[in-house]
């Protein structure tokens, strides 16, 4: 296919163009930040079962996930026993997960849970090279609970003493929003190069272009 580009402007037209967008990405800015307020004040509700994770120093609950911390970010993995792989989207996602300490420095630990067991999700983390923290949930209604069906997803929880509570998750696209990748490539003028975002700029079906980052 030919790919159409854009138009070839003078510089004066440019900055013109360039300053009418960031009016509109600066309101888009503001509409997230009303969003995340908006988010930030969802009601919580009570996790109070008894779950028992395995993983890298034996079984865990999932008080013991917040290590001592007051938020939980848990990515929900798809990874299931008997798996040989994981889901290429979620290591596209893994992949682009930032070193912990800053989120550490906000008082949050981020936990990557699986349904397959230890074993297999610690050959899988040794193929991909990642140290990021994981726990398996293997033989518990954990992901039941959460509502994950065999998919994937991000449930966030606080903790209130050892009290603890869910507070927000999402799946689907909402996922797109913890993928730096994609936020790169949103910048550029050929974009993901998917069918959906513009006429001649790819024929790609959504996310079919990803890879295990070993297997591009």
């Amino acid at each position: 296919m030919t790919i159409a580009l854009p138009r070839v402007v003078s510089a004066e037209e440019w900055t013109a163009a360039r300053e009418a967008l960031l009016r509109k990405e600066k309101e888009h800015t503001r509409a997230g930040d009303r969003l995340a307020a908006e988010r930030r004040r969802m009601p919580m509700v009570q996790y109070s079962k008894r779950y028992e994770f395995t993983g890298p120093g034996g079984t865990h609950s999932l008080l013991d996930l917040f290590e001592g911390r007051r938020q939980l970010i848990v990515y929900h993995f798809m990874l299931h026993p008997g798996d040989k792989a994981g889901c290429p989207g979620c290591s596209l996602l893994v992949d682009n997960m930032a070193h912990p300490a800053h989120l550490h420095a906000r008082d949050v630990t981020l936990k990557v849970v699986a349904p397959a067991t230890a074993p297999e999700i610690e050959r899988y983390w040794n193929r991909m090279g990642w140290t990021i923290p994981w726990v398996s949930a293997a033989g518990t209604d954990f992901p039941a609970d959460c509502g994950i069906d065999g998919g994937f997803g991000v449930s966030v929880f606080l903790r209130d003493g050892d009290d603890v509570y869910r507070t927000y998750f999402t799946d689907g696209r909402g996922g797109d929003q913890f993928v730096s990748t994609l936020r790169y490539l949103d910048v550029t003028p050929l974009g993901r190069q998917e069918a959906w975002e513009e006429e001649s700029r790819g024929t790609d079906a959504p996310s079919s272009w990803w890879r295990r980052h070993d297997e591009y």
